[in-house]
């Protein structure tokens, strides 16, 4: 996508990681609002990470919060470069940087996440054909690959006839959902582009008339409680849709939660007990945590 007068949508920030501080920097970029991030090394050379951020964003705050960044790294002794480099993204180079590191990805016992040019010709998985494009969310990432599992054995033991996926990004979960036999799945973001690639995801995987995806609000939407509901987002954000969180899971309905840091696990599942939540279940993948939790109202309905 470029814009009206013909400039990139999205810009490129670069930093040279190193091999110590990689993870840390990458969960670090996602939190600044990357849309992607890819690594790249070789025998001869560091880790170097591109992250891909919508042109809209404030480039100088950017490259300044990551620069702060790498010189508290290097006060902790690891080695990184000095400065991060900020560039201009032509579609080409995000077609061609998503095409060089997003392989299939088995997840979970029945799970394998594939782009479309590399779906597999016979496997004994559940394959879920996921062209990502700028949205986010391909299964390579540790808070997807957590919720993705945390999903699958819900589905096993619950059997949810409904489910609610919140901030659905490239509408990974909601077509895993309908491809595990969820009946309905209702699937929202606030980002345009992220509901095209739901659309378009859901077609691929021959669920789009399971799948429905609107842009929308979490924090407004107008839905009946399900027994499911789904939502890979910050920490920050489930702090502020706790509440609503008691609205949008029917009673005894699971609620599967992503986008954690580890450290910041605690205080979210505290947040949710106040408003009925029991944790259940709980997956960490390279430093991020995904939390399954049940709706168990502290007082039953009159």
């Amino acid at each position: 996508m470029t814009t009206a007068a013909g400039r990139s949508a999205y810009v490129e920030l670069t930093v040279d990681a190193g091999e110590e501080a990689t993870e840390a920097l990458t969960n670090f970029l996602w939190e600044l609002g990357a849309v992607g991030v890819v690594e790249e090394a070789t025998a001869e050379t560091p880790a170097c990470l591109r992250a891909f951020f919508p042109a809209t964003t404030d480039g100088e705050t950017l490259t300044a919060r990551v620069d702060t960044y790498l010189d508290g790294l290097r006060t902790l002794g690891l080695t990184v470069g000095r400065r991060a480099r900020l560039a201009p993204l032509a579609d080409a180079d995000w077609a061609a940087a998503w095409r060089e590191h997003f392989r299939p990805v088995a997840v979970g016992r029945t799970l394998l996440v594939a782009p479309p040019w590399e779906i597999p010709a016979a496997s004994d998985r559940v394959v879920l054909a996921i062209e990502p494009g700028r949205a986010f969310g391909t299964g390579h990432h540790g808070t997807t690959a957590g919720c993705l599992e945390l999903l699958e054995a819900l589905v096993a033991t619950d059997r949810p006839a409904r489910a609610l996926d919140l901030g659905t990004g490239s509408g990974i979960l909601a077509i895993a959902a309908a491809r595990l036999g969820v009946g309905e799945v209702l699937a929202c973001d606030t980002d345009p582009d992220a509901i095209a690639a739901t659309v378009a995801n859901a077609a691929r995987n021959g669920v789009e008339g399971r799948v429905h995806a609107r842009v929308g609000d979490a924090a407004t939407l107008a839905a009946e409680p399900a027994p499911l509901v789904l939502a890979n987002l910050l920490a920050a954000a489930h702090h502020a849709l706790a509440a609503r969180y008691r609205d949008l899971v029917a009673a005894g309905g699971a609620l599967v939660l992503g986008g954690l840091l580890d450290a910041e696990a605690e205080a979210v599942t505290g947040a949710l007990a106040v408003h009925g939540f029991r944790r259940e279940a709980t997956h960490s993948r390279e430093g991020w945590t995904s939390l399954g939790l049940r709706h168990a109202p502290l007082h039953a309905s009159a």
